[in-house]
């Protein structure tokens, strides 16, 4: 299924990050997940909505600070 990931930002801005096919495993793992890596960058996850209309699945998430990213690949 394609997933579709869009920021919000501080400001209300929404944009665009992210748009590819999941797999049913990675899909799964929403029930699982509350933060998700991408392209270097740590988000928080606070929606999701599955678009009938257009056949994909809406993820709405928020940055987060990238000193949690920065730790976790020193250690």
């Amino acid at each position: 299924m394609k997933v579709v990931i869009t920021e919000k930002t501080a400001a209300g801005q929404l944009i665009p990050v992210d748009a590819r096919d999941w797999n049913d495993q990675m899909i799964a793992m929403l029930n699982h997940s509350n933060y998700l890596l991408l392209s270097g960058k740590e988000y928080e996850m606070v929606e999701g909505r599955l678009n009938i209309n257009e056949g994909y699945m809406e993820l709405l998430v928020l940055a987060v600070g990238n000193e949690a990213v920065e730790e976790t690949a020193e250690d």
